[in-house]
């Protein structure tokens, strides 16, 4: 299905995690990369690259490095969403300066530039029928990734996507009520009214089948599980925690 109005194509958005065989032409992947090229940027220096990658052999070892998710093998395209650095250390090569590429503030530029341009890319791939779903786990074995996709000093991989044919429609799930979100003027007072009701909403898509457990002492009950429960056990989880060694390692000093 092709979107024209651009509220339709975003309120329809929802990961696809299972993808047709059919190939996606180089050129169609050409005209989305396209699309986030011309996405906003820092400055306009463009600090970001994102690696496509086709092969099938390449695709399962990603597959298996970010955590064992068959979609990622299964999907024709793997796009890795980049932090660059290293082509502004170029630039600055050529005309006699140094880059002061250690600070905070220049991974967080190249950081953002390389999510607004990947959000750019999904909008454009979904307006041409295709799914995608971000892989944040291509951080779970970031060094290996980095390897694997031979990304040189001062990059780094922010995040990934896969990329193909929907083999079906994608599950869309309700999002946090607005007045949850937001704020006017100043950052506002808790919602637990809100967040009790986006509870109700998250368990009624079925989406957390499974996952509660008994209530001890109490049989045929089980406990209340829904987006707080689910999330807050995620949020309490060390996770990713050689993260600052490997942007170390690539240059970013993060001083």
């Amino acid at each position: 299905m092709i979107y024209t109005s651009i509220f339709d194509l975003i309120n329809r958005h929802g990961s696809v995690r299972a993808y047709r065989p059919d190939p996606v032409p180089t050129e169609t992947i050409e005209t989305i990369v396209a699309a986030a090229q011309r996405t906003s940027t820092s400055s306009n220096m463009q600090a970001y690259s994102v690696v496509a990658v086709t092969d099938a052999a390449t695709r399962t070892r990603l597959a298996e490095l970010c955590g064992g998710q068959g979609h990622i093998a299964q999907a024709p395209v793997f796009l890795a969403w980049c932090a660059d650095l290293a082509r502004l250390e170029r630039a600055c090569e050529l005309r006699g300066y140094a880059q002061e590429a250690g600070y905070v503030e220049n991974f967080l530029i190249a950081a953002v530039d390389a999510v607004i341009a990947a959000q750019t890319a999904a909008l454009a791939a979904e307006a041409l029928g295709l799914g995608i779903c971000y892989i944040g786990s291509i951080r779970n074995n970031t060094q290996a990734a980095i390897e694997l996709l031979g990304l040189p000093r001062l990059t780094f991989p922010v995040t990934g996507m896969t990329l193909g044919w929907p083999a079906a429609e994608p599950p869309i799930r309700p999002r946090l009520p607005q007045s949850a979100v937001l704020h006017w003027e100043r950052y506002g007072a808790e919602h637990d009214v809100e967040l009790a009701e986006y509870d109700r909403a998250m368990a009624a898509t079925g989406i957390y089948q499974g996952r509660q457990v008994p209530v001890p002492g109490k049989p045929g009950e089980v406990e209340d599980y829904g987006w707080t429960e689910h999330t807050a056990r995620r949020v309490t989880q060390a996770v990713r925690t050689d993260l600052r060694q490997v942007l170390e390692r690539q240059g970013f000093t993060l001083k």
